[in-house]
């Protein structure tokens, strides 16, 4: 071997070692940075990694909220009469909780969408429902059902904590990438090897928080006096939304409705409801 080949040789190797300490530093800040975000969640006790204060959610919520409606057809007026009947089960339901307690703001908006079948939470108290899932609800329950469990999301500030690991796992995937690769094919192969990896943990806790949500939403609508049983019926109503993609449940971010709605009767089999619950008014819409 010649020495030009050595000295070559050389280089490659310090230039992976160096790649390999910048790679192992940057992993590093990331782990510190996610274990020292810790704050006891007021309402539950429990010590979370959360990437955000209270009132950093509730600002970005504020700020978030116009946009989302813009993006999904904007949002029906306040004088609208679907979003009077949204919001008076929604604040009912926080004036008559634990969700009261809370150091989050909650509101209650209606999304103009007919054609979308959602209902989802911004950080801080922030809740959308859209005009396509309202209508095929059928009872006050159904509604609080799913206004129940997105304020879940916001008890347990699962945005917060997504962001707090999504942090990390986008430090870990570059330093994955700047470590693992001494050639830029192999670099860009590390790199979509770590984006996978880093993908499933997040559908994974996604799943977890959906299903933590679930039971938030039953003990909220248990403590306002409606029938938790009507969460399986939202499940249904979901489930009808599933036209068979045959897509597999691992890649899905929330769990699908019929393991949702065996957690719920599994939940409901434990934690039996009190025969005074109710069902509340029916639902009646005027054609839009």
């Amino acid at each position: 071997m010649g020495m030009d080949d050595q000295n070559g040789e050389f280089r490659e190797k310090g230039g992976f070692g160096s790649r390999f300490i910048v790679a192992i530093v940057m992993a590093l800040v990331g782990i510190i940075m996610y274990m020292s975000q810790v704050e006891v969640n007021p309402i539950t006790g429990e010590k979370q990694h959360v990437a955000l204060s209270p009132s950093e959610e509730i600002r970005l919520g504020l700020e978030s909220a116009p946009e989302m409606a813009h993006q999904m057809g904007g949002e029906l007026p306040d004088t609208d009469p679907r979003t009077q009947l949204v919001r008076r089960i929604g604040n009912f339901i926080v004036d008559k909780t634990d969700a009261k307690k809370s150091p989050w703001k909650f509101k209650f908006h209606v999304l103009a969408d007919s054609q979308t079948v959602n209902a989802f939470a911004l950080p801080g108290g922030q809740i959308f429902i859209t005009w396509g899932l309202l209508k095929k609800l059928e009872t006050e329950a159904q509604l609080a059902g799913v206004l129940s469990h997105e304020m879940g999301h916001v008890i347990e500030r699962h945005s917060a904590q997504q962001m707090a690991k999504n942090q990390l796992g986008g430090l870990l995937v570059t330093a994955v990438a700047t470590g693992a690769s001494d050639q830029q094919n192999s670099s860009n192969h590390a790199l979509v090897i770590a984006s996978v990896a880093n993908q499933m943990i997040q559908l994974r806790y996604g799943r977890k928080d959906e299903s933590q949500a679930d039971i938030w939403g039953l003990k909220l609508m248990s403590q306002v006096g409606f029938n938790p049983q009507a969460m399986i019926a939202v499940m249904q109503i979901l489930k009808a939304q599933d036209h068979g993609s045959g897509t597999l449940e691992i890649f899905q971010t929330h769990p699908n409705p019929d393991l949702r709605i065996k957690q719920i009767a599994a939940y409901l089999q434990a934690h039996p409801p009190a025969a005074n619950l109710s069902d509340g008014k029916r639902l009646h819409f005027e054609s839009n």
